[in-house]
């Protein structure tokens, strides 16, 4: 099924979207979680050059990149259950329910900010378009990934406001808290934030889930020198990351409120030129290269290894980071941890053929099925 060519665009697109990824959720790792809800405020200078550039380089793309990676991998899935005899919704009902359970505990014990779960509800909605014609899923993703988020937007154009006595508890638990405590604040963050999640976020990665499933049934994702990416690079990048750019300078250097939902509306235009960009460079790699994509491909392992290692970090249970360290350094410590992680997964995928929690997730999908596991 995957053959070279299948396999390049992906796993580029994977490797990438873990560094977005973890600058993002860092900031609310590291920080108080419930700052999602204002605009951080900057103490210094380079600080305010972070939070612009996360902001306007990785906020809303990362995670849009990765909900078009879960429809592409969807498409895999159909067509290697197809091969192999299984019965594809017994398998599928089975990876959602892997996704849930994975993502409830990730979101309990470790980040609340879990999107997981998000995707296993709006993952098992994408079962329901499988047969769907890749113009029509299309169509319906780009509708969903639109309409939502200009809806959205005008949420965005004030900040929030949390009462002092909860950003005091927080920063009583994240600093001096034990174990217990700190899971105890998480689970009822998680249990809290989960359906504003769903609601706010499930719209839109669905639309994105669609768009990934459509690439996969129409063949583009195999093809990453087509001219539909040449387009989405040339008409999407420089617009979609310059108008990000200057919304999130806006934000955080000159305080206006409205600029984050020009943030929140320029992002799908960047993720297409993100995915233009990708495009360009998935050519075959030499041996280093190699190692790294096979490790990227554990996204899973990676993304769960994060909140993990990010959380112990920063928490007081463990070394006690949280809100003492500036946010340069935070995101340089995401990164470090992120290439430490693909490194580690690099020699582990020498002795075995899945990431530790892909191997968790692919026994929870093929439970019951007579044949031996794929590969």
């Amino acid at each position: 099924m995957r053959g070279p060519t299948r396999a390049l665009m992906p796993d580029y697109l994977r490797l990438f979207a873990l560094f977005g990824i973890v600058v993002v959720n860092v900031q609310f790792i590291a920080f108080s979680l419930l700052s999602g809800l204002t605009t951080p405020v900057a103490d210094s200078v380079a600080e305010m050059v972070t939070l612009w550039l996360v902001d306007g380089l990785a906020l809303y793309k990362s995670y849009s990149l990765f909900s078009f990676m879960f429809g592409v991998g969807l498409g895999f899935l159909m067509q290697s259950a197809a091969r192999r005899g299984h019965a594809f919704g017994k398998l599928y009902r089975n990876r959602m329910i892997g996704l849930f359970l994975i993502g409830v505990v990730h979101g309990c014990l470790f980040f609340p900010g879990d999107i997981l779960f998000v995707y296993s509800v709006t993952g098992s909605i994408l079962y329901l378009m499988r047969n769907w014609q890749p113009g029509r899923l299309a169509k319906l993703g780009a509708a969903l990934v639109i309409l939502p988020t200009l809806a959205f937007a005008s949420f965005m154009t004030a900040p929030g406001e949390m009462p002092e006595d909860i950003m005091a508890l927080e920063r009583q638990v994240m600093t001096t808290g034990s174990f217990a405590e700190t899971i105890g604040f998480r689970a009822i963050a998680y249990a809290i934030m989960s359906p504003f999640v769903l609601v706010f976020q499930g719209a839109a990665a669905l639309g994105w889930f669609c768009l990934g499933l459509a690439s996969v049934k129409s063949g583009l994702i195999d093809t990453s020198d087509h001219p539909l990416w040449t387009r989405a690079r040339r008409w999407c990048l420089v617009p979609g990351v310059g108008l990000s750019l200057l919304a999130s300078w806006m934000l955080h250097a000159e305080g206006m409120d409205a600029a984050g939902a020009v943030l929140l509306v320029a992002a799908p235009v960047s993720t297409l030129g993100y995915l233009g960009a990708i495009a360009a460079i998935s050519r075959p790699p030499g041996p280093i290269w190699s190692r790294l994509l096979a490790a990227g491909g554990s996204s899973l392992s990676v993304y769960l290894g994060q909140s993990i290692i990010l959380s112990t970090l920063f928490s007081g249970y463990g070394f006690g980071l949280w809100d003492a360290v500036p946010r340069p350094q935070v995101v340089l410590i995401a990164i470090a941890v992120t290439f430490g992680l693909i490194v580690a997964l690099a020699v582990w995928r020498s002795f075995f053929r899945l990431g530790p929690f892909e191997w968790v997730l692919r026994r929870i999908t093929y439970a019951g099925q007579p044949k031996t596991l794929p590969a």
